[in-house]
């Protein structure tokens, strides 16, 4: 492994940004991991502008789940993969999870859907460790603001505040990006 690198901020903060621009500066191919499903179109248009912003160079692997396929690929040549990114990771796999049954889960189904989602997290790390390529993992920092009204965005923050704890701690690097300027906390 060269080194997982974890840059995580508030939404808008040009954390994608610093990702792309470490990448961009990383020698060798990059695999770009884009978690979303654009489901609308504004979601649509995020996509769109992000992939404006990549190098046509760049390989791109679209999913959420199961993601430590990419280090088995031997087709593609890469030397850095860049996941973009996990906060919205964890949205999906909750929802894949629970459908829109949040209000009905009970502490049991909760810890569940946790276990798996962090599975999910570590079999992807544990890849990463594995391998000589630098690991580029953006996410939102979720637990700066008020305890959430609804209990799904109260489980979202639990989950992903703990998911980005666990990625921290097998991270060689943890940047926070505050108004387009990171600041490298680990």
């Amino acid at each position: 492994m060269k080194k997982i690198v974890l840059i995580t901020g508030g939404a808008r903060s040009g954390k994608s940004t610093y990702a792309e621009k470490l990448a961009k500066e990383a020698n060798g191919g990059v695999l770009y991991i884009a978690t979303s499903i654009p489901f609308d179109d504004e979601m649509k248009d995020r996509v769109k502008k992000h992939k404006e912003r990549r190098p046509s160079t760049w390989h791109t692997f679209e999913g959420y789940k199961n993601l430590k396929q990419v280090f088995y690929n031997k087709e593609i040549k890469f030397d850095t993969i860049l996941l973009d990114c996990i906060t919205i990771m964890v949205t999906n796999l909750m929802f894949e999870s629970a459908g829109d049954n949040f209000d009905d889960l009970n502490n049991e189904e909760i810890d569940n859907m946790e276990s798996e989602i962090l599975k999910e997290v570590a079999d992807f790390l544990c890849e990463a460790e594995k391998s000589s390529k630098t690991i580029i993992i953006v996410t939102n920092e979720i637990g700066s603001g008020i305890v959430p009204e609804y209990k799904m965005a109260r489980i979202f923050r639990d989950i992903a505040g703990r998911v980005n704890h666990y990625i921290a701690s097998r991270s060689q690097e943890v940047h926070l990006v505050v108004c387009g300027i990171p600041i490298k906390i680990k």
